[in-house]
Formats: C-alpha cells, sequence, structure tokens
C-alpha cells in the first residue's frame, strides 16, 4: 500500500475494498450451487440456514476492508500489509476447497491456518489501531464458528 500516497486516504480505502471484493468474488464463483449442496449435507443440529451466510459474509468483508485501512493509516508494515494479503488468499481459498472440490478435510485444515492467520493480523492491527484489531474479532469469531461446522460436516459426511 505504500503506492498510495498518505494524501489520499479514499484511494487506499478504495484498495482495500478491491482486495476484499477480489476474495468475495472468487469464493462467490464456487459457491453458485452451494446453498443446494450445503442442503444436502448431513450436518450438526446446529447447522444454520444457508441464508444466513451472505448476510454475515458481506459484513465481514466491510469491516475487513475498513480494519486493514486503518491499520495502514496507523502505519501497518509492509510485512503486516502482507499478512493481510495473505489471509484474504486463505478465505478465498477455502471455498473452492469445500464447496467446489469437496475436500471437507482439507478445506478443515486450511481454515486452521486461516484461522491462525486471522489471529496474527489481528494481533499486528491491534498494536497499530485498537479499532482496526476489534473490527476483526467478529471475523475471527465467525471462521472459529465456520471451523467447527466444516469439523461437523467432514465427520457426518
Amino acid at each position: 500500500m505504500t503506492l498510495v500516497s498518505e494524501r489520499h486516504p479514499v484511494r487506499a480505502l478504495g484498495l482495500f475494498a478491491g482486495a476484499v471484493l477480489v476474495t468475495a468474488v472468487v469464493g462467490s464463483l464456487f459457491s453458485v450451487s452451494a446453498g443446494s449442496t450445503y442442503m444436502a449435507l448431513e450436518q450438526p443440529s446446529w447447522a444454520p440456514p444457508a441464508w444466513l451466510f451472505g448476510p454475515v459474509w458481506t459484513t465481514l468483508y466491510v469491516m475487513i476492508a475498513v480494519s486493514g485501512w486503518l491499520a495502514w493509516r496507523a502505519g501497518a508494515t509492509r510485512g503486516e500489509l502482507a499478512l493481510f494479503g495473505g489471509q484474504l488468499v486463505l478465505n478465498a481459498l477455502w471455498t473452492p476447497l469445500f464447496f467446489g472440490l469437496g475436500w471437507f478435510w482439507v478445506a478443515f485444515a486450511e481454515i486452521v491456518v486461516l484461522w491462525l492467520a486471522i489471529v496474527a493480523v489481528l494481533v499486528a492491527f491491534w498494536r497499530r489501531s485498537t479499532v482496526s484489531g476489534a473490527l476483526l474479532l467478529p471475523y475471527l469469531a465467525w471462521v472459529s464458528f465456520a471451523g467447527a461446522l466444516n469439523l461437523s460436516i467432514a465427520l457426518l459426511n
């Protein structure tokens, strides 16, 4: 993000939003039939309805983008921003693994790595900006829940 001048914070916010949008689009490309696939799976009794995932992820993606932008504004290093980008890549990979390929166990292993990456970004960003770090807490909570759901589905299917 060093290409964006401090004088152009709105442009920088657009770059963070764009990076998160790419992540969301990659996931959506592999989740076109996710609702029907999800409903066809043996699920635990506590599994949420398929319609809930879209609104939750939309909200989380906005929070993730704002978190990255706030950390950048607070002086996040190139390494911290690379870590942020890395967790976006991991986020984008989960949907093709789970829904596209049906590799539930590989998707579970990947979501564990994603969870660790989110923790690392959250800690790094929290040091820069409490608000930036706090914005990632719902994301970490949801990925924790998604990991438990992924594990349950892998065990049941």
